[in-house]
């Protein structure tokens, strides 16, 4: 279940009810899918093959295209994330850096933890949004964001997108973000 972090304030936010209501004012897309559905060799294991990939697309076939449908996605594959990943570091540093798309980041996480470290409407600043597995979540596009993992350093991630040829990361420059680490 998804819990979320305020940096201006360091209060925390948790319960799917309350993180739900919170990331819908922000218009930010969140559902949760059953984990349970997944054979227990795919339940947290962050090291898997393409074979494996395309089992976790079957899986949950259902769910993207109810997703898809609703929001006009059309591709999708799996990205799976750890220490075994060559030169994961220099890739981290790529995504670490605050970015606008023309269209939304969604992610489904299926396995491990990610965070998307996202900029609030109004006075709420920053704020990480915490995901773990049966996390869904779409950022809208042009709302600058960044996604990294937590410290196990671990994920899968089923990712959507309407063009991904289009999905561009594009930088954001904003000093309200400098410091607030």
């Amino acid at each position: 279940m998804a819990n979320i972090k305020f940096r201006n304030t360091g209060e925390r936010l948790e319960g799917q009810e309350k993180v739900a209501a919170f990331l819908e004012e922000q218009g930010v897309l969140y559902e949760h899918w059953d984990t349970n559905k997944l054979p227990e060799e795919l339940r947290g294991n962050c090291r898997i093959n393409d074979e494996q990939k395309a089992q976790i697309l079957s899986i949950y076939e259902e769910e993207i295209k109810s997703l898809g449908e609703r929001n006009g996605y059309q591709k999708w594959d799996v990205i799976a994330l750890s220490d075994a990943t060559p030169n994961l570091d220099e890739l981290l540093k790529k995504f670490e850096q605050v970015h606008v798309h023309t269209e939304d980041e969604v992610r489904a996480i299926v396995a491990g933890h990610g965070i998307f470290i996202i900029k609030g409407s109004g006075d709420t600043g920053y704020f990480d949004v915490e995901l773990e597995a049966g996390d869904v979540i779409s950022v809208p596009v042009d709302t600058p964001h960044f996604f990294t993992l937590m410290d196990d350093r671990e994920v899968v991630a089923v990712r959507l997108f309407i063009d991904p040829a289009g999905w561009v990361a594009h930088p954001f420059q904003d000093p309200e973000f400098a410091g607030t680490k």
